[in-house]
């Protein structure tokens, strides 16, 4: 399999200089890192591939017959013969070299080393009643709980992990491989320093299981579907005394079947006849906070928008309460008996021919029709 760039594999141009490829390594190298992504191939296999980068580009020599020659102009099997390069420093010593100072003891991670727990988020459903007056839930959150048969020590005897003999409790080994020294994860303790000689059966030695938790979660008033709560060290455990993440719990605010929000504002459609239309009149109309009541001014025409004053949300953020805006459907009465279609029918009849106009939006459209047809004979 050809290899690719080296310089495509550090994300840096062919011009870049020693502090850009150092940056670009030290940052590619903590991704992939394999104590980061353990059991992760493709990430120790991007790991190698960004060191074996740095290797090159970092070394004057060897990044000008990189330059030069391509992959061939530092191909290790060509050394014996003179060619290529030769010496130099190994692999794991310029690991130590970028990292000595991150993660000390020579580029190795140390076993005694506390580690900040990972962060968790929950999908919190809310109804918009409670989202708008706020409200205090209890969650079951999944995490890693210190295991119930050992108490988290992870040992059936409860003795506490021995250091590991293969590498010393460093975590990491050293492997010898022709022109390079290359450091691994240890694979007998797989980098925790340390071996539990009698591992407990429930957790197998780790010390934590899956489990739940219950936490209470106070909702403040006013939050809107996509915010986020953020509860301080209620995350997963921290590794060697380091302290617990955070959990992120993320609003969702259900549909409602009245009410949608903008903003601080509530919208509702609000049905009415067509005889309330034209003749006005008041009809109760709901709130959040109750019940209203609505005048409809006569002549009112389907989708009039009513706005009223705060009887909308107080965001979380703070501010003025938003407003209650309904927009009238004007609806068309239906299953009409014979008497109400006759009374109908007189009624229109009873809109002709008196020189008025009852449907200035019908009667501006025909007036626009008629004036369209009119042009179209002279043009």
């Amino acid at each position: 399999m050809s290899k690719r760039d080296y310089y495509e594999v550090l994300g840096v141009n062919r011009d870049a200089g020693e502090a850009d490829i150092k940056k670009a390594y030290r940052r590619l190298a903590m991704k992939h890192h394999p104590d980061r992504n353990e059991g992760d191939g493709h990430s120790e296999a991007r790991f190698k591939e960004v060191k074996e980068a740095f290797e090159i580009l970092s070394d004057s020599n060897k990044r000008s017959a990189y330059d030069q020659f391509g992959h061939a102009g530092v191909d290790p099997s060509a050394a014996a013969g003179g060619g290529g390069f030769g010496g130099g420093a190994g692999v794991g010593d310029i690991f130590d070299t970028v990292f000595g100072d991150i993660f000390g003891n020579g580029g190795a991670r140390s076993s005694t080393r506390a580690y900040r727990g990972g962060d968790l988020r929950y999908d919190l459903e809310l109804t918009l009643e409670d989202a708008v007056r706020g409200t205090e839930v209890k969650i079951r959150v999944p995490t890693l709980v210190d295991c119930n048969l050992c108490k988290g020590s992870g040992s059936s005897s409860g003795a506490p992990p021995k250091s590991c003999g293969t590498c010393g409790g460093a975590g990491q080994v050293r492997m010898q491989q022709g022109f390079f020294s290359v450091q691994q994860t240890c694979p007998k303790c797989r980098g925790k320093g340390a071996i539990v000689s009698d591992p407990c059966r429930s957790c197998g030695g780790n010390g934590k299981t899956r489990g739940n938790k219950t936490i209470s979660v106070k909702v403040p008033t006013g939050v809107d579907n996509g915010d986020r709560i953020r509860l301080s060290g209620e995350g997963e455990p921290g590794q060697n005394g380091g302290p617990p993440g955070d959990l992120y719990v993320n609003v969702v605010v259900r549909e409602h079947p009245i009410f949608s929000r903008e903003d601080n504002n509530l919208y509702c459609e609000v049905p009415i006849d067509f005889v309330v239309a034209a003749l006005g009149g008041e009809l109760e109309v709901p709130t959040l906070a109750g019940r209203v009541m609505l005048k409809i001014p006569q002549e009112t025409q389907t989708g009039k928008m009513f706005r009223m004053r705060a009887k909308g949300v107080r965001s979380v953020r703070g501010g003025g309460v938003g407003d209650l805006i309904c927009r009238v459907i004007v609806e068309t009465p239906v299953n009409l008996n014979k008497q109400q279609k006759e009374v109908l029918r007189e009624f229109g009849g009873s809109l002709t021919g008196e020189g008025k106009r009852h449907s200035p939006r019908a009667d501006s459209w025909l007036d626009g029709v008629k004036k369209f047809f009119e042009d179209m004979k002279f043009s």
